[in-house]
């Protein structure tokens, strides 16, 4: 299994070498044209982030094409695939809440159709064919390898475009068991050997200014409406020890690569935390 973090506002130069230097796989950053708090492009931050290391992997957790021209982020896209050394994962998702939409300019209830072109498209966009986007003729130079595509979120609609476009589902914040089931349905639905991560939440460590799992579940029921009890059970809190018992059922439930995001304070700390998991994961 392999395990990435997400990059905290502030200094991502410094954050992606600790990343690296702790053993991880990857650093992802969340696509946010406006959250209600402060927040960096998401290809900027990690063209930074691809400057400063050598090896790890990039990740956009999740980019929303929806919200763009589609030939202008493939543009970007391609971009962060060669300034990278093609070390990126393209997580496509189709969120991002009504508000971004409406700043963008696009209507929300378009953003299905326009997540399902994007997907249809832009494997020939990056790899440099001509595509027709409406009236126009669009061949984009310089070419690139296509990056891993991973499907966000989860649901039927979401499945079916993992089995139609992607080559992995990225889906967050679920349970073992639930993460099973969907892997149960990407089979029958023909799809055999994706990758298939998992973006998860926590705080890793130990020290009473960390926030605990009902802390950090309290504000995972806030935000999605979800019940609390099942909120609680998801945040990875404690030790290295402890949080690898916790990662290995999802490992035996098919997670390749899962993707944390730190809750509190210490994040250096955390992520040598991390880097202690990952090395008991190999072993």
């Amino acid at each position: 299994m392999k395990l990435g973090v997400i990059l905290p506002s502030g200094d991502l130069r410094t954050s992606a070498r600790q990343a690296e230097d702790a053993g991880l796989d990857s650093v992802f950053l969340g696509d946010h044209l406006m959250t209600g708090a402060p927040s960096l492009d998401s290809t900027v931050g990690l063209a930074v982030a691809a400057a400063v290391t050598t090896r790890i992997r990039i990740g956009l957790s999740v980019f929303v094409p929806a919200m763009r021209p589609l030939a202008w982020a493939a543009k970007q896209v391609a971009s962060l695939q060669q300034v990278s050394g093609e070390r990126l994962i393209l997580g496509i998702g189709s969120g991002g809440g009504e508000a971004q939409f409406e700043a963008a300019g696009v209507p929300f209830a378009e953003r299905g159709s326009r997540t399902d072109e994007a997907l249809r498209l832009l494997p020939d966009l990056l790899a440099g064919k001509e595509v027709r986007i409406g009236d126009a003729a669009v061949e984009l130079a310089p070419a690139v390898a296509v990056p891993p595509i991973w499907v966000g979120n989860r649901g039927r609609r979401v499945l079916q475009r993992v089995a139609e476009h992607g080559t992995g589902w990225f889906p967050s914040l679920l349970p073992p068991k639930d993460f099973a089931a969907g892997r149960r349905r990407l089979a029958g639905l023909g799809v055999t050997g994706p990758v298939i991560a998992v973006g998860a939440t926590g705080a890793l460590g130990e020290g009473e200014d960390l926030p605990t799992a009902a802390d950090i579940g309290k504000g995972i029921a806030d935000a999605y409406g979800a019940p609390l009890d099942r909120a609680i059970s998801l945040p990875l809190t404690g030790s290295a020890g402890a949080v690898t018992e916790r990662l290995v059922a999802y490992r035996d439930a098919g997670a390749a690569h899962v993707v944390i995001g730190l809750a509190g304070p210490r994040w250096a700390d955390q992520v040598r935390v991390l880097g202690q998991v990952r090395a008991l994961l190999a072993g």
